[in-house]
This record gives structure tokens, sequence and C-alpha cells, in this order.
């Protein structure tokens, strides 16, 4: 009996177990690639308020997640948890895109399938090197800044392509450089080769949206560009922190139009670093 994507991409999102999300991603990838699965929609699709998470996960306003810093062993075990739960929700952002958006074409649920394989992949590696600290992901309080945006765009493709891999995920390419920098003078290798693993692949997983979101704005005949930094007007509040990555941004199919209007903060209201 053929199996149905949706079903089993929503029963991805919604498993609470991380070992059984990853390994259940990583069948369901499986039976993709084997043609074992239908994008027949069968049932209606519905609002998920919170996916699946361990159970022990508290989840907190950003002030109160831990800090990051490297100087202490506390320190290097919250940078890895949050880090860890960057990777637990973008598998869980792949598999609500796979969910909830319909009638594209097949590349589409391929591209985001992939997107959930290997961020399952990066939650692995992740998570050895927090156990490693005698640490289990949800042992530490997190955010859910990247689930509220999920559901800001669930009604619609477009702007959940724009705001989640193009800003949101995006920013992760920004940050990465520089905690491998820091990761250098502590002499954590192990942990500097798994985020070199991570950022090759998160540029694709951001070049994909940029494919998508454009995709969607050509079937609706608009500007890519400005709709893109209209969009950001619209969700984001404050300005861009940090430094882009611009080498990776254009990698992932950042325009030097947008680039510039990112780097002068000319599209004001995008904000928030994860």
């Amino acid at each position: 009996m053929e199996l149905n994507l949706f079903e089993m991409a929503q029963q991805c999102v919604m498993t609470v177990d991380s070992r059984q999300k990853v390994q259940l991603t990583q069948t369901v990838a499986q039976a993709w690639r084997e043609n074992q699965l239908s994008i027949q929609s069968i049932s209606p699709i519905q609002p998920i308020l919170q996916p699946g998470q361990p159970v022990n996960l508290q989840l907190v306003a950003p002030k109160f997640v831990p800090k990051r810093t490297l100087q202490t062993r506390e320190g290097l075990v919250a940078l890895l948890h949050a880090l860890a739960h960057i990777e637990f929700n973008a598998i869980n952002l792949a598999w609500d895109a796979v969910y909830r958006f319909r009638d594209l074409p097949a590349q589409f649920y391929q591209d985001w399938i992939e997107v959930a394989r290997e961020e399952s992949e990066h939650f692995l590696l992740l998570h050895e090197q927090l156990q490693r600290l005698d640490c289990q992901y949800g042992d530490l309080p997190a955010h859910n800044g990247l689930w509220e945006m999920a559901i800001d765009t669930a009604d619609d493709v477009m702007v959940r392509m724009a705001l989640v891999p193009r800003v949101l995920e995006a920013r992760g390419l920004d940050a990465t450089p520089e905690i491998i920098a820091k990761l250098q003078q502590k002499g954590e290798q192990a942990l500097i080769e798994i985020l070199e693993i991570i950022l090759r692949e998160e540029i694709d997983h951001v070049a994909k949206g940029t494919r998508w979101f454009r995709f969607c704005c050509d079937l609706r005949q608009l500007e890519s560009q400005s709709t893109f930094l209209q969009l950001i007007g619209q969700h984001f509040k404050g300005q861009l922190k940090g430094t882009l990555n611009q080498t990776a941004r254009r990698a992932a199919g950042f325009t030097e139009v947008e680039l510039h209007a990112l780097k002068s903060n000319q599209s004001r209201n995008y904000a928030q670093s994860l």
C-alpha cells in the first residue's frame, strides 16, 4: 500500500522524541527516494501551533535562554544546546513546508525532504557533542522564535520561503563563521568541523528558499527583490545585528540589491539573530 507524503510529513513534525524524529525523518526520506510516497492531498491541512519536542524542553523568552559564552564549560553547553535547538526546529520547519503547502511541483517536496534529512544529521552531530558534556537536548531552556515565524507564515508559501530560509536561517550563515573563529581560539576542533559541514549545507538550504521564493513571485508576477524587502519591513522590527556573510549569501542566491539594502539597513525592521 502506497503511503501518503503529507501524512508522513505531519507525523515527522509531531514526533516528540528527538531520536525517533531523526529516525522517522530518515525513513521517510528513503521512502521518497524509492518512490513509495503519494503526493495526492487526501486530508485537510491542520494548523500546528506547537510541533513535537522533548517533553522536558522549557520554552522561554529569548532573554531567559542561558548565555552562550565559551569562557566556561556551562557556556559551551549552552552554545551547543542552542545550536541543537536550531537544527531540531529546522527539521520541523522543513517537514512543515512539505506538509502545509500543496499542489506544488514534485521538486519542491524533493528539496525540503532533503533539507529535513540533512537537518536531522546536523542535529545528531551536535547532540553527540552535547552528550560528551553530560547534557541532553531538552535539559536547558530555549526560545520558540523559529516556530512562531512558522505560524505567522503558515498561510502563504511565498512568505514562508522569504522569511524562514532567507531571513531566519540565513542569519546562521552570518553567525557561524564568528562562532568558528571563537572555537578556534579554544581548540574545539571536533565542533569546528561539524559547524563547517553545517555551514556548507545551510548555504544550499537557503538557496532552496531563494529558488522557491522566486518561483512564487514569478507565478504572481511580482518583482522578487522589492517583494522580499517589503516582507522584511512588514514582519520584523529593529535593525540587522552583526556582520553579513556576503560570500555565503551570494552563494545562496542573494542579489547585490538585496545585500546592499540589508547591509545599509534600508530594509528597516530586519532584526532577529538566532
